[in-house]
C-alpha cells in the first residue's frame, strides 16, 4: 500500500533529546495566543531529530502532541502534561517542470509565494493562509475552490511505531472536505516530514468562488496572471480579518473557526429558511456556517467576556486579550447550540483541542 519506506538501521537512544526544554508557554506560538505551557517541549530540525523524540516519548510512554504553525489549534488554559514536538524541517526543492517537495517546516503561504512567482498554478487561491505546509494534507486545507488534496502527488511521513520514512499516493492520504487520515483513521500513526506537489507550469488560476471571480472582474485580472490572482485572494482575505496582521485584533484567531455543514438533500429540505447560501458537494450539500452562525443570532463582534467574533467574519473566534480556553469553548458551544436548535443543523469546529476533551454533544 504505501512505498519508499526506510527503516532505521538502528535502535534509537532513549536519553532526553537534544534541546529539550521544560514548561514552555505555548500561547505565543499559536495565532489565538491562549493556552498553558508545554511540559515538555522541543523543536525538530530533521528526520532524525524527530525519530529520536519518538523513541525518547514511548520510552517514558509519553504522549506525544505534534506543533507547526499554531494557527488550528486551541490549547487548554492548563497546557499540555506531556511532550509537545514542533516541527522545524526546512527545504524547497524543484524536482521536475511540475513536481515541487516542500518539507513540513516550511510556511505555506511562502511556498505559494514560491509557485506563484515561478508561474506555477494550482495552489494560487490559497494564498494568505497561515500555518505550515505540513499541516496541509492533514486538514486538507481549502479555501476559494481550491483545496490542497488537488495538487499533491504524495505525503512523506514518519510512522511513529517504527520510526520509518513512508510515502504516501494522494489516494493513500483518504482525502475529504477537511479531512485526511491524518486527521482521522490514523492520526496517532505518522508525523508528516513533507509534501509533493504537482502544479500546472504557464497554468492559468482556477477560479470557482464567486466572490473572487467578482473581485477580479471589477479590477480587470486576468486568470493567466497568477501574482494579481494572488493578491485579490489577499487582499478578500484581509478585509475579513483572515491575514495575521499584530495590528489588527480581529486576526488573533485560529481563522475559520467552524466547517461549513454538509448535508443531505433531504436534510436541505427539512430546513425551514429562505435564501440559505449552499453549494453542491458531490451528491450532498455544503452550507454557508457563516449565514447559519449569523441568522441564529450571533452578529460580527460578538462578546463574550475576553473572547468574540471577529468584527469582519462570524466564522472567526478571537481573543480580545487575556482569552481563555474555557471561554472559547462556552461560546462555541453556544453557537453550535443556537444553530441546531433554529435549524436542526450541526456545526463543528475545524481546530484540534489539546490538552482537552471535546465531545460533540448528541443532536
Amino acid at each position: 500500500m504505501m512505498h519508499n519506506a526506510t527503516a532505521m538501521t538502528e535502535s534509537l537512544p532513549t536519553v532526553a533529546p537534544a534541546g529539550l526544554q521544560r514548561n514552555v508557554p505555548l500561547a505565543p506560538l499559536t495565532t489565538l495566543g491562549i493556552g498553558g505551557p508545554a511540559r515538555v517541549f522541543v523543536r525538530a530540525e530533521s528526520v532524525d531529530e524527530i525519530r529520536e523524540v519518538i523513541a525518547w516519548t514511548a520510552s517514558h510512554h509519553h504522549p506525544l502532541f505534534i506543533l507547526g504553525g499554531g494557527s488550528n489549534v486551541l490549547i487548554a488554559d492548563e497546557g499540555f502534561d506531556d511532550v509537545v514536538l514542533q516541527i522545524d524541517l526546512r527545504g524547497m526543492t524543484v524536482q521536475s517542470e511540475d513536481v515541487v517537495y516542500v518539507a513540513a517546516g516550511e510556511r505555506w503561504d511562502d511556498f505559494v509565494a514560491f509557485a506563484v512567482d515561478r508561474g506555477y498554478a494550482g495552489i494560487e487561491c490559497l494564498s494568505g493562509i497561515p500555518g505550515l505546509t505540513g499541516a496541509t494534507p492533514i486538514q486538507n486545507v481549502g479555501a476559494y475552490g481550491q483545496e490542497v488534496s488537488e495538487t499533491i502527488s504524495g505525503v512523506e511521513a514518519i510512522e511513529r511505531d517504527t520510526g520509518r520514512v513512508v510515502t504516501m499516493t494522494n489516494a493513500e492520504c483518504g482525502f475529504g472536505y477537511r479531512q485526511s487520515v491524518f486527521k482521522n483513521a490514523a492520526k496517532e500513526r505518522y508525523i508528516v516530514a513533507g509534501v509533493t506537489f504537482r502544479l500546472k507550469p504557464g497554468g492559468a488560476a482556477s477560479i470557482r468562488y464567486p466572490e473572487l471571480q467578482k473581485y477580479l472582474d471589477e479590477h480587470a485580472i486576468d486568470v493567466r496572471d497568477l501574482r494579481k490572482v494572488r493578491d485579490a485572494v489577499i487582499a478578500i482575505r484581509k478585509r475579513k480579518g483572515m491575514v495575521l496582521d499584530p495590528s489588527d485584533p480581529d486576526t488573533r484567531s485560529d481563522g475559520s473557526f467552524f466547517m461549513n455543514p454538509i448535508v443531505t438533500p433531504a436534510q436541505f429540505a427539512a430546513i425551514r429558511a429562505e435564501n440559505i447560501p449552499h453549494f453542491p458537494a458531490g451528491d450532498q450539500i455544503k452550507l454557508s456556517a457563516a449565514w447559519l452562525i449569523e441568522q441564529a443570532g450571533f452578529h460580527k463582534g460578538f462578546v463574550h467576556g475576553n473572547v468574540g467574533l471577529s468584527s469582519k467574519h462570524t466564522l472567526a473566534v478571537i481573543n480580545r486579550g487575556g482569552g481563555t480556553a474555557r471561554e472559547v469553548i462556552e461560546l462555541v458551544r453556544m453557537i453550535q447550540e443556537r444553530v441546531r436548535v433554529k435549524f436542526g443543523v450541526e456545526i463543528q469546529p475545524e481546530p484540534n483541542f489539546v490538552g482537552m476533551q471535546w465531545h460533540t454533544p448528541p443532536s
